[in-house]
């Protein structure tokens, strides 16, 4: 009987050993450094608590009071986790429309903000095109613009961390496609002001304003959406209510991007736990705005007392948290230390914010520990 033979790679290609494989992936994602995440407690040996045995998570701008009571108890309640949601959001849409003050057909949700500024890179740009950036800002513009084969011009901000508008006027190229705007700015916290994102809709770019933080700041674009039709507002339910943890976000756009996000995202892309969850937290405003309230009064509290402190020097913020420039000391071994013992803070190694530290405002008894923590770490040194 005669034998069979053995199947060959094709000719000219490596065998799917790990450096073939390498050789398969795309050239310009090969040497593409993963985005730079927090780091959750307890994933580092030598991550510590406080004597009570509590961690104080204070590097995410998370909500410390959680989501609305009622989505506690509709997710324990619902029996439809075995049915796929509904891929055109329908309710979903209607209800955040509801809020937001537009039609429907002017949303469109996704697994987080994250999601859609990965959708809108996808709809919008080739290989080679440009993305406008201000920086230093929110790193998944950059990063995902590197992911679609785009590459960011950044334009650095004022020393204030205000957006030079002019500079980024004279920046754009005909291949510029997109223009970004956190408002307010991840991670300093300052505004951009309305003419300057009108200066920017100009250009005929498509400009997305990134309001995550919106309801901390009450400042919105949302009024010039029906006007301006290459303009995006995004916003999360990350933040303001509470549900990080479920990625829901949600886009304010012309109904013309929204058909074709919709032509192209998954179609279950949102879950049906981050349905219910958004459902009712819109259904309990008053109790979110609370703890909105709440979190504000701790954020002034909080600058006041790192005003006291002689090294650090806090920027005014209009969002959950404050990025403090931190002086004669080093910022990085101060998120090191602090997280030995329980508390946790961000700290970024890039251009303009290596001499900083973001806090992100927690409960009251969280302020005393880090404040206490911080005397104690600056007489030590």
């Amino acid at each position: 009987m005669k034998k069979s033979a053995k199947a060959s790679p094709a000719k000219g290609r490596a065998s799917p050993t790990r450096d073939g494989i390498a050789r398969l992936v795309r050239r310009d994602l090969r040497s593409l450094e993963s985005y730079q995440a927090i780091v959750l407690p307890g994933a580092l040996p030598t991550d510590g608590k406080q004597p009570d045995g509590r961690l104080i998570k204070l590097d995410g701008n998370e909500n410390p009071y959680g989501c609305s009571p009622r989505v506690l108890e509709a997710l324990r309640a619902y029996q439809g986790y075995n049915i796929y949601p509904d891929p055109d959001q329908r309710e979903l849409r209607k209800a955040i429309a509801a809020y937001a003050g537009v039609d429907p057909s002017y949303v469109l949700a996704g697994a987080g903000s994250d999601e859609l500024i990965d959708l809108l890179m996808r709809l919008f740009l080739d290989p080679g095109d440009t993305v406008l950036n201000f920086t230093p800002t929110f790193g998944m513009y950059s990063f995902n613009a590197a992911v679609c084969g785009a590459s960011a011009i950044n334009v650095p901000r004022r020393k204030d961390f205000t957006v030079d508008v002019e500079a980024g006027l004279a920046a754009a190229r005909d291949s510029t496609k997109l223009v970004f705007i956190a408002n307010p700015n991840n991670p300093t916290g300052t505004l951009t002001p309305r003419d300057s994102i009108v200066k920017l809709l100009k250009t005929g770019a498509i400009v997305i304003v990134d309001e995550a933080y919106y309801e901390f700041s009450g400042v919105t674009a949302v009024d010039l959406v029906a006007k301006n039709p290459n303009l995006v507002v995004l916003r999360t339910f990350s933040k303001w209510a509470g549900l990080a943890g479920l990625r829901v976000g949600y886009g304010i756009m012309s109904p013309a991007i929204v058909q074709r996000l919709m032509a192209i995202k998954p179609p279950y892309n949102v879950n049906v736990a981050a349905q219910v969850a958004v459902l009712e937290s819109l259904k309990d405003i008053a109790y979110l705005k609370e703890t909105v309230r709440k979190i504000l009064d701790e954020r002034d509290r909080l600058f006041v007392m790192l005003q006291n402190l002689d090294f650090m020097v806090p920027i005014p913020s209009d969002s959950n948290f404050i990025l403090c420039k931190v002086v004669g000391r080093n910022p990085k071994k101060m998120r090191d230390d602090l997280r030995k013992q329980g508390i946790f803070l961000r700290y970024f190694d890039t251009l303009g914010l290596k001499d900083c530290i973001r806090i992100s405002v927690g409960l009251p008894q969280d302020t005393d520990a880090l404040i206490w923590a911080l005397r104690a770490w600056e007489d030590y040194k």
